[in-house]
């Protein structure tokens, strides 16, 4: 018994070494090849809505698929038992991203249409600041997700009141428009508001009296500042995070070297940094 759970355990550190090691060849040629099949893919699941190649190469780009899946299953199943804690991978981000990239063609024996959902295996690309080992693409990411996170509550705000204004100046337009001019109703004349705040003007409803186009043209303008404020603020945030980033000693297991001031530990790979 103490022999097989010995077996297992060695076989766990093995397809972990393999499946999470970074600093490995076989780390590093797994995950090459990952995302090698990754892109493969997301390819095939694009060629397939091409009707003209589905028709002629239908049965390769199906069995391609499912050959591919059933990869991603074998690596997601792997991923989990070599793992001590497999619960925090599974709810984490990558985790619940790998379970809905092979999910669609399982699906698909119920519902054909899910099929194409398999799209979203393009988001597992993310892997790659992780596999080509990118510290500094890593920490510019981590800087802008806090400045995300900072700004969320203005830029709520900010939307709430665009709202409000849209909903104010779409019931003017349905007033002054009326149904003859495509403002058949203000739920229609909000859309346009939208369409015209954020300058898209797919012009399928446009103003034709003269108070109206008065009131699209200053809705077109105020939509040019409109859309200046969250990139400031996001920009305000970010700016404020990367004042608080200092260059420190690099990390001396994968080289990371955007830590903040006070970082005991890479946020990269989890080692202690030496001061």
């Amino acid at each position: 018994m103490e022999a097989t759970n010995s077996n297992w355990e060695r076989f766990q550190k093995r397809v972990h070494v393999v499946i999470y090691g970074t600093n490995t060849f076989a780390g590093k040629l797994f995950d090459l090849i990952l995302l090698a099949v990754i892109l493969l893919s997301v390819v095939l699941v694009m060629l397939e809505s091409v009707k003209e190649l589905d028709a002629k190469y239908h049965d390769f780009l199906y069995y391609s698929e499912w050959i591919i899946t059933v990869f991603f299953t074998i690596e997601y199943i792997l991923r989990i038992i070599s793992i001590n804690k497999p619960l925090k991978y599974i709810l984490s981000f990558y985790g619940i991203i790998d379970l809905i990239s092979i999910l669609p063609m399982y699906l698909s024996f119920f519902f054909p249409q899910t099929k194409i959902l398999s799209i979203v295996r393009a988001l597992r690309l993310l892997r790659l600041f992780r596999i080509l080992n990118l510290a500094h693409f890593t920490g510019q990411a981590s800087n802008l997700k806090l400045a995300l996170k900072a700004s969320q509550s203005k830029i709520i705000v900010f939307i709430y009141f665009i709202l409000v204004i849209s909903v104010l100046l779409g019931a003017l337009m349905y007033v002054i428009e009326g149904p003859e001019n495509g403002f058949t109703s203000i739920p229609r004349s909000i859309y346009w508001c939208i369409v015209t705040l954020t300058t898209v003007g797919y012009g399928d409803i446009a103003p034709a009296t003269t108070i109206g186009q008065i009131i699209a043209t200053l809705v077109m303008i105020l939509g040019y500042g409109i859309i200046a404020v969250p990139t400031g603020i996001v920009s305000a945030e970010l700016a404020n995070k990367t004042k608080n980033t200092s260059r420190k000693n690099p990390c001396g297991n994968c080289g990371t070297e955007d830590h903040r001031d006070n970082a005991e530990f890479c946020y990269h790979c989890g080692n202690e940094i030496d001061n």
